[in-house]
């Protein structure tokens, strides 16, 4: 589920461009302009660091005095926003260990069952390229029913985000899950098989285009609705569930805010920096 802070911080942040963008195009052709008329006067050498780092100096002071209110804002909305229960109840009685590396887009989900070693990752990239009405111009639907869909999400609709599900045994290869978790459920699109477990993870431009080559089997959709079903309980029984499809999104959620935050803190960092 999209939060607030999504919502409302459309407005502030990206006015920043709009609002820093005309000084900057001013101060430089102040510059410009005024190097011209005094460049018989004055050395140019001594000219233009002086009023170049004044006209600069003024700029960076405004715009780090910007990321300072943005900086304030996001960190008001964090502070009275609690962890969503699915996330806590999920680091907390879930069998998954997490990864998620400050500064990094994706997150990653391990585990261990039985001799299986299984690895989700998932990105925030997903939230950001979501576009809520995306369902309106859904060509498998008509307008009335792609609108229904759509006012039936409702609050509780968030993004959709893809899964990179992998499942691998000793000597055995490796079971590559596409899926997607949205509205509390998990969805299969595709399975591979590989019998070299590296192609699954596609850590290599080499992986990737050796595991291209490899057989992907039908579309999940179009098997026998038996086999569909014995799968998805084959994945439930791994952990992959309801409460996984619930836990991703609202994780993600509070990873972008605390990767928007963390930039904004760079960017100023940058700005202040002499």
């Amino acid at each position: 589920m999209m939060s607030l802070r999504a919502v409302a911080r459309t407005a502030a942040p990206r006015a920043l461009r709009a609002v820093s963008a005309s000084p900057i195009t001013l101060g430089r052709a102040t510059v410009r302009a005024t190097s011209n008329v005094l460049r018989t006067q004055l050395p140019q050498k001594a000219f233009s660091t002086t009023v170049f780092r004044a006209a600069a100096t003024e700029i960076d002071s405004e715009l780090s005095e910007k990321l300072s209110t943005e900086i304030g804002y996001e960190q008001d909305i964090a502070s009275n926003e609690p962890v969503p229960a699915t996330v806590k109840d999920f680091l907390e009685n879930g069998p998954f260990e997490l990864v998620d590396t400050p500064g990094k887009e994706d997150v990653v989900l391990k585990r261990t069952f039985g001799n299986e070693q299984i690895t989700i990752s998932f990105s925030i990239a997903d939230l950001q390229n979501y576009e809520p009405g995306m369902f309106d111009e859904d060509p498998a639907l008509g307008d009335e029913e792609g609108a229904q869909n759509e006012e039936d999400m409702g609050e509780d609709g968030g993004a959709p985000v893809r899964l990179n599900i992998v499942i691998e045994k000793p000597s055995k290869g490796a079971l590559n899950i596409d899926a997607v978790a949205q509205d509390g459920s998990i969805v299969v699109d595709n399975m591979f098989y590989y019998h070299d477990a590296k192609l699954a993870h596609g850590d290599s431009a080499e992986t990737q285009h050796a595991a291209q080559a490899v057989y992907p089997g039908p579309p999940f959709g179009t098997l026998d609705e038996d086999l569909q079903v014995l799968m998805e309980r084959y994945l439930e029984d791994r952990g992959i569930n309801q409460a996984l499809a619930l836990f991703v999104p609202d994780y993600l959620d509070m990873k972008e805010q605390k990767e928007y935050l963390r930039w904004l803190n760079n960017l100023k960092g940058f700005v202040d920096a002499e």
